[in-house]
């Protein structure tokens, strides 16, 4: 029987896996490869956080071959010199994968299919992580798309969701060399990211757990509640996405499977969420320089304020004197992630009460979320910043305290990740600067004052806003 290399990247699943169930439809033998090549990605090499997911979500996937009687062969290097090597060993007539679409890695692609096939070889790409192709959805002048609404009515009208597959039950493959997961190195040095895995469980079967504790518990009042930092009202899917330990067809089966007079609205929120990061997808397609350049050329010449380390490293490490910004930054720090809602409080007062650049932010977050995702974190910055596609406008500053008075209420999320303001009045803990002397007798080790006046901060960036050239 000929063999097949069905080559992982950023779709470890062996459910709902295109490249995976094209090469046993087509009667190959399959040797499940994953290669890593994080010099390939250009100047977006995954972050620590995502290598420390990547660590156990390929220890997943390597158990769950394991159960079909096959394994996961982990090779390093240059994609192209380990698939050659590979070849040469099985004797692989074929080789399989799942698309990327990043701007490193689709004209690496492009060159290694064209190499293998001069070679003799049959090589095939699918589409195994979105709904949609980056370019299969135009505007009616044939032209990308840079406002949401338009593009996601457009998604809709063309809305076919892939048939789902089962994951194969017996697999068995030819033996070849492979590394030793520790040889790729990818968990921190430090073991930083030892709290996070109270919180996650990397791999398929957490992605389907996910997926299942979403459905009964937060999709019921999901419009509502997704805001509210306090609560779990999300569905807490992005990094099992990233990954691709779910396909994004198999979430939308799974709700549509759940419609009901009660659930149409909350399940129609989430699927539209499903389509931020497809417009995401989308953009970085059509504009590849926006993970590093504004889209909006408008703010080429804006008077970013230089970089000040003391100033960065506060907001970086949640001590800005601002409770709600720090507790965002904590949450990241202890868990991977930092809820929504709160993504775009600590972004705001980044790039517009620091007028810090919004690569700044996005630099920390790539290195410090689980769900770092090239597409949706360029997207992001550039929304809050008011550089980007559909974005808020930069004039649109959020106050962090009345924005925390709105979304948490009682204070319970700025509680948990600012423990030190517990012994404070509920209304002191949104600005305790406000209450000099409570703080200094509950929490003195607290920042008396906040980095910036928030007042001062915001005169400051729509003045630099109106004069920009």
């Amino acid at each position: 029987m000929s063999v097949a290399i069905v080559w992982f990247r950023r779709d470890l699943r062996l459910r709902d896996n295109p490249a995976l169930q094209a090469a046993i439809e087509a009667g190959h033998t399959v040797l499940p490869v994953y290669i890593h090549a994080p010099e390939e990605e250009g100047a977006w090499a995954p972050g620590a956080a995502s290598n420390a997911w990547l660590h156990r979500s390929l220890q997943q996937l390597d158990a769950d071959l394991r159960r079909t009687g096959s394994s996961l062969v982990l090779r390093r290097g240059d994609s192209m010199a380990q698939l050659q090597a590979l070849i040469a060993q099985s004797g692989a007539e074929a080789v399989y994968w799942n698309r990327k679409y990043e701007p490193a890695t689709q004209p690496r692609d492009a060159a290694i299919k064209r190499g293998l096939r001069e070679q003799g070889l049959h090589v095939e790409s699918h589409n195994g992580y979105l709904l949609f192709e980056p370019w299969e959805l135009a505007t009616l002048q044939g032209g990308p798309y840079k406002v949401f609404t338009p593009f996601w009515r457009n998604a809709l009208s063309h809305w076919r969701l892939p048939a789902l597959s089962a994951a194969p039950s017996v697999l068995v493959s030819p033996k070849v060399d492979s590394l030793a997961l520790n040889d790729l190195g990818l968990q921190p040095q430090l073991g930083w990211d030892a709290g996070f895995w109270a919180h996650w469980q990397p791999g398929e079967s957490g992605a389907q757990e996910a997926l299942e504790v979403f459905i009964d518990g937060a999709l019921n009042g999901y419009r509502e509640q997704r805001d509210l930092p306090d609560r779990v009202g999300t569905s807490r899917l992005s990094p099992h996405l990233h990954f691709g330990e779910i396909a994004p067809w198999h979430i939308a089966h799974a709700l549509e499977s759940q419609r009901s007079a009660g659930r149409d609205a909350d399940i129609d929120g989430f699927l539209r969420q499903l389509g931020w990061r497809e417009f995401s997808w989308h953009l970085l397609h059509h504009f590849p320089q926006t993970s590093d350049a504004n889209l909006n050329p408008g703010f080429d010449g804006f008077a970013w304020a230089p970089v000040q380390p003391g100033l960065l490293e506060a907001w970086q490490h949640g001590r800005t004197g601002i409770p709600i910004i720090d507790a965002g930054m904590r949450e990241l720090w202890a868990t991977g992630t930092m809820h929504n809602r709160v993504r775009m409080l600590v972004g705001s007062f980044l790039c517009k009460h620091l007028r810090m650049h919004w690569r700044e932010g996005a630099r920390w977050f790539w290195d410090t979320l689980v769900d770092a995702d090239l597409a949706n974190n360029s997207m992001g910055w550039q929304w809050v910043a008011g550089t980007g596609a559909d974005a808020a406008p930069y004039f649109r500053v959020f106050n962090p305290v009345t924005q925390a008075q709105k979304f948490d209420p009682q204070a319970r999320y700025i509680t948990r990740w600012v423990p030190e303001l517990a012994a404070l009045p509920l209304k002191s803990r949104f600005a305790p600067w406000l209450s000099p002397t409570l703080l200094a007798q509950a929490a003195p080790l607290y920042p008396t004052q906040p980095l910036v006046d928030l007042a001062e901060g915001r005169a400051a960036a729509l003045d630099a806003y109106h004069r920009r050239r």
